[in-house]
């Protein structure tokens, strides 16, 4: 019998692994294996053999390709995105380089009741349609599995329409997706803060669990939006319905978002950009994954989360895109495991690590997805001829990503 689809001549075939059994953390994430002159066997979209090409004999398969001088690699796991959103918004991008801080715009209308406005305003099918064309946009970057929120609906009718669209985009694209509910993203101008999160408890949980439309409950933990106890009465409302949390913690201050992370045992803290010693030592009692999105971090020109204290406190970092269009405005992961070494100081390893194998872990799809493993989704990508592994994040803004094959399917 032949194989579906054969890889020969691999100059490195990166993130290698037996096994996966758990996250990595600390020293761990400084261990990148690659193999040198390398095959890849694919059949009935899992990988199924890899190896030395010297020990490749009389294999045969329905389509070869030839990786000489390339790298091979699995593709990324975003675990944080808003990929479904209506409109972009470059007026406030104009604005913040005017000087206007994100707290000024957001009091201004702007920001995520911006974004809600834009979004109540269009039908799910149009959302929909907007929303396909960046997840194919990720997916040619080399993503091959994503999170997606909500959180610019704000009204039960609103946060169940991008929920419905982002479960489509799991159905109709070949990303494997996971959802989020956002609804405690901000307080929409017609409800006082109080009545805006009874309406969330009282009444888009339980619409969401009755559509079975998300796997995880989000809050925007931060001053002038949802305070640790608020966030804390979401979390356990959402795990009531089957709904773990994941929190957007200690983005703009030091909200208190990790500790309550921990509390509620989410799954994973994101963002990070303003946490020191307390949040750290927080996280080491914890199985909760950090997470650091530093394409946010880059573009509201914040500072970054500590990354080499938290992998010196023996801790696991994820690194996802937050892709989203007031704070991200990309969903390209290697730009972000750039960005990541550049301006987080950590080592090319330790960021392809964070951006595949542990943000696979805050999904829960470790098991299927994260790395090059006999039995796992055959969720791969070719690159350009590189010179090193090291190559992908120097060269920062390339698109060194040249083919993509996404559950053994090679994507045109």
């Amino acid at each position: 019998m032949a194989w579906d689809i054969l890889i020969t001549n691999i100059k490195g075939l990166a993130q290698v692994r037996d096994s996966t059994p758990t996250v990595l953390a600390g020293l761990a994430m400084a261990q990148l294996p690659i193999l040198d002159n390398a095959y890849l066997a694919i059949e009935g979209g899992k990988i199924v053999d890899y190896g030395e090409m010297l020990s490749l004999s009389n294999a045969t398969a329905n389509q070869v390709i030839d990786a000489k001088g390339r790298f091979v690699f699995p593709s990324f796991v975003d675990s944080h995105t808003h990929l479904v959103f209506a409109a972009s918004r470059e007026e406030e991008f104009v604005m913040k380089i005017k000087g206007v801080s994100y707290a000024e715009i957001a009091t201004k209308g702007g920001g995520i009741l911006n974004s809600a406005r834009k979004l109540q305003q269009m039908s799910e099918d149009e959302l929909y349609e907007r929303s396909l064309a960046r997840a194919f946009e990720i997916i040619k970057t080399g993503t091959g599995a994503v999170e997606i929120k909500s959180g610019y609906g704000l009204t039960v009718a609103d946060e169940l329409k991008m929920l419905r669209v982002a479960r489509r985009i799991g159905r109709e694209t070949p990303l494997k997706v996971k959802t989020t509910f956002l609804g405690a993203h901000a307080v929409p101008t017609s409800h006082t803060k109080a009545e805006y999160i009874e309406l969330v408890i009282n009444e888009m949980i339980p619409a969401v669990a009755e559509e079975k439309l998300a796997d995880y409950i989000d809050v925007f933990c931060e001053q002038g939006f949802f305070s640790p106890e608020e966030t804390e009465l979401i979390s356990e409302e959402g795990k009531k319905f089957g709904m773990r949390p994941r929190i957007h913690a200690n983005q703009l201050h030091r909200s208190g978002g990790v500790q309550v992370g921990v509390k509620v045992k989410a799954i994973s803290v994101d963002h990070l950009e303003n946490i020191g010693e307390e949040e750290i030592k927080a996280l080491q009692n914890s199985s909760t994954i950090p997470t650091a999105l530093p394409g946010a971090a880059f573009f509201l020109n914040l500072s970054y989360p500590p990354a080499r204290d938290i992998l010196n406190a023996g801790l696991p970092l994820a690194i996802a895109s937050d892709y989203n269009p007031g704070s991200s405005p990309s969903g390209n992961m290697s730009l972000m495991v750039a960005l990541a070494c550049i301006k987080m100081r950590i080592t090319p390893e330790e960021a392809f690590n964070a951006a595949t194998i542990n943000t696979a872990v805050a999904m829960e799809i470790l098991g299927t997805h994260g790395s090059i493993t006999r039995g796992k989704v055959a969720n791969v990508c070719i690159t350009k001829p590189m010179p090193t592994f090291a190559y992908l994040p120097y060269s920062f803004g390339a698109q060194l990503v040249d083919q993509v094959i996404i559950n053994g399917e090679l994507i045109n």
